[in-house]
Order: C-alpha cells, then structure tokens, then sequence
C-alpha cells in the first residue's frame, strides 16, 4: 500500500506541474501513400516551442492490439507518458498504423473477417512508421528523429532502424519482442481472418497474465484499467456496437509470429541497428517474456552503446501500472543524456 501512496502523491505533484506548464497539442491526418489509408499523428510540445534539435524529437508507436494514444496519452494520475517527455522540453508524436485508433482502417474491417487474409502485417507498419518519421522532418527541418516503441512497436521500431539508421537518433524498445519459445497471449490458435476481435474482460485477464495472486489488486492504481478500456474501446465505434462491446485488430501481426517469430526466422537483424539503443523491459511481462530481452540486446552488436532496465513487480502493460514512473524515470535519463559529448 505504501508503493500505491507514494505513486498517487507523485502522480498529483507532477499533474500540478504539467498544468502550470502549458503543453500545446496538434493532430493530424497525413496521406500514407495508398489511396484512401490516412494516419493519425498526434503531437504535444511546451507551448511557444519553435525550435527543436532531432534528439529532442520523439516517436512512439503502439502494440498489436492497442491505438498509441490510449496508452501513451491517457491522463492518469493527471499526466501521461506522453505528457512527462513533453514537459521536459521534448517534441513528442504519436501514430496510429492503419487500421488502429484514428487512422483509417483498410476495407477488408468494413466486412466479415472470415472473408480475408490477415491484414497490416509489419512491412506495411513500418512503412506507416517511416511516413511518419518524413512528415516529422520535414514539418520541423531535421534529418532525425527518436523512436520509442511498444511490444509490436519494438519490432517496427527496430526494423526501421535497421534499414534507416541515418534518420534515427536513439532508439527506445519498451517490452522488445524477439523469436518465440513460448504460447502468444494474441494467437487464439486456428485459421487466421483478417482481424480478430477483442473484449474488456479479454483484455483484463491478458493483462494480468503471470502475476502472483497476492499483487493483483494493487498492481492497477484504482479506476486506471477502466480509464484505459473506456478510452481504448471508444476508438472502435463499429465494434463498441457489438454485444458485449469489442476492439477490432488487424491480425497481420499475429500472422507475422506464426511464419517469422515462433518459427525461428527473424524479420530482421538487429545487428544493422547502428544508433544508442535503450531495452526496458518488467518482471511479469509474459508477452515478450525475459528470454526475448535478454536474446535481443546479445543481438545489438553494432550500436555505439546500449542499455537494459528490468522493472520489478510489472507486466506488459507497466507504462499503466502503480511501478510506471520508473519506466518513465529510466527512458528519461537515456533521452536526455549525451555520451559523445567531449
């Protein structure tokens, strides 16, 4: 009870902060190159930023199930993730890859999922990733940018990277996925449709996966997870329609893990990363399990540093849990450090 206070105190001295602070917030809609598919990006930055060097500029991107802003920018405790980075003099972004959150979602979701293969799979997510990155340089005339990704977002992230070094600052992978040996909590098993669909009592007990009986009640600060579905299944309003409600995802990731990741064969190598990369990674965390961490920074062989943080007593999900202000605390310290300053 002790960690829960201490995180609540926190949490309400930082969203006095960030109030007297005045974070600016823009959202757009940017072509994604294929006819009729736009991305949503989001962008918070202290009000009055006109300047802004490239290792000050971050990007996030989401998992395979869940839209970027409903995590990294759902106000809990007064202030998200998205917010903490901003108040600290960043240029932060958000996207959505199609068929997530705001962004258009291809036409294959407008009909029954049986009727299609799965849809999005990473090439096509990198590819959103890597229009977003051009709309960020040219919107602020710099040839970087920083990457932060989360689960399905570390392997977007990372494979970008690797094939686009020369536009990426650092890089931050948050729970990184790498070559499976144990059962997906996203793959029910059988025939793959295009989409599959998820509900809240789903997605409750994926989240809670692999912690110990005694922690479960205080590991979600009170009123967090319902903040977080309310605001997550909003973002689907044809499958909010549903009863009981549900959130549509594109399967092209879980399609991605049978053929690439738990069968032994890599979508890329980690190896090509040639910029400073941070791993942050939880405890409990039974979707990219320790193994994935561990076999991953062996992996980072051509970074000029690189770096691991284990969270204790977290999931997957720790950016939304009572121990978040030291993930939050960690990738700070990697943003805002220089190791090649003489």
């Amino acid at each position: 009870m002790k960690l829960v206070a201490a995180a609540a105190l926190l949490g309400l001295a930082f969203g006095a902060q960030a109030q007297d602070a005045k974070i600016a917030m823009e959202e757009f809609m940017i072509p994604s190159g294929d006819a009729g598919i736009s991305l949503y990006v989001r962008n918070k930055h202290p009000e009055g930023m006109s300047r802004v060097r490239s290792d000050r500029i971050v990007l996030y991107v989401h998992g395979a199930t869940y839209p970027a802003e409903t995590a990294f920018d759902l106000q809990l405790g007064g202030f998200s993730w998205m917010d903490y980075i901003a108040m600290r003099g960043y240029d932060v972004y958000l996207v959505d890859i199609r068929g997530y959150g705001k962004s258009t979602r291809p036409p294959e979701m407008d009909k029954p999922a049986a009727e299609h293969e799965p849809i999005v799979r990473t090439q096509t997510a990198v590819k959103d990733v890597g229009t977003a990155v051009e709309f960020i340089r040219q919107r602020r005339g710099v040839d970087k940018v920083v990457l932060l990704g989360w689960s399905w977002g570390t392997t977007i992230m990372g494979m970008y990277t690797s094939q686009n070094n020369d536009k990426v600052q650092k890089l931050v992978l948050y729970a990184p996925g790498w070559l499976r040996q144990s059962t997906s909590l996203t793959d029910a098993g059988g025939k793959l449709p295009a989409y599959r669909t998820v509900t809240r009592e789903a997605a409750r007990a994926r989240w809670l996966t692999g912690v110990p009986e005694d922690k479960k009640a205080t590991l979600i600060p009170a009123g967090w997870f319902e903040a977080w579905a309310d605001a997550t299944f909003a973002t689907d309003p044809v499958g909010a329609k549903q009863s009981p409600p549900v959130l549509r995802a594109p399967n092209g990731v879980v399609a991605d893990g049978r053929e690439y990741w738990s069968a032994g064969k890599p979508l890329y190598d980690p190896g090509h990363i040639r910029v400073p990369t941070f791993l942050a990674h939880a405890e409990w965390d039974q979707d990219t399990p320790n193994y994935m961490l561990y076999a991953y920074f062996e992996k980072l062989t051509g970074t000029p540093y690189k770096r691991y943080v284990q969270i204790g007593e977290g999931t997957h999900t720790v950016i939304m849990e009572r121990n978040r202000i030291q993930l939050f605390q960690a990738v700070q310290q990697f943003l805002d450090e220089d190791l090649t300053a003489k």
